[in-house]
């Protein structure tokens, strides 16, 4: 039953982060829309860099893109939240009921750590050429959310019968 609750409690704590950050780009957008907009403009990345051609300068796009981040943050919160809570229903239950109340956490963490690696370490990161700047390279946060959520996703899911 201890484990159970460890499992629970880290689960809900990954709900419990990424509420936080949804609230923090709800209520102050325009800090990390800036990060978006640097980073798909690629404005700070090495000078005369042969991979210009993939900058956006579109408002719009960078809009659209940091309000999609922001809607599969808030869409993984909601997930991951959701399967805590049924954990919680389950922790006493029989082991089958326990693996299969761990399904809805389960694919809300899988689906934070696609946005950690593929929107920020993918697209951002290697695409947009985020790691040549220094001041917007978001690689070493992605990198730390996804070792967070991805062994968060592990430990929920080691056999515990």
């Amino acid at each position: 039953m201890n484990l159970r609750l460890c499992k629970i409690a880290i689960t809900a704590l990954s709900s419990v982060f990424l509420l936080v950050v949804v609230f923090n780009n709800l209520t102050d957008p325009n800090s990390n829309y800036q990060f978006v907009r640097h980073v798909l403009s690629m404005d700070t990345t090495f000078p005369g860099n042969a991979a210009m051609y993939r900058a956006v300068q579109t408002p719009l796009v960078h809009k659209a893109f940091y309000a999609s981040i922001i809607g599969w943050e808030a869409l993984c919160c909601g997930l991951i939240g959701a399967g805590a809570l049924k954990l919680w229903r389950a922790r006493g239950a029989a082991a089958a009921e326990w693996r299969k109340a761990k399904e809805l956490a389960s694919i809300g963490l899988t689906a934070s750590l696609v946005q950690w690696y593929f929107a920020f370490m993918t697209v951002g990161g290697e695409w947009f050429l985020m790691w040549q700047s220094r001041a917007w390279n978001g690689q070493d946060a992605a990198g730390r959310m996804f070792l967070f959520v991805g062994i968060s996703l592990l430990f929920l899911n080691q056999p515990d019968d």
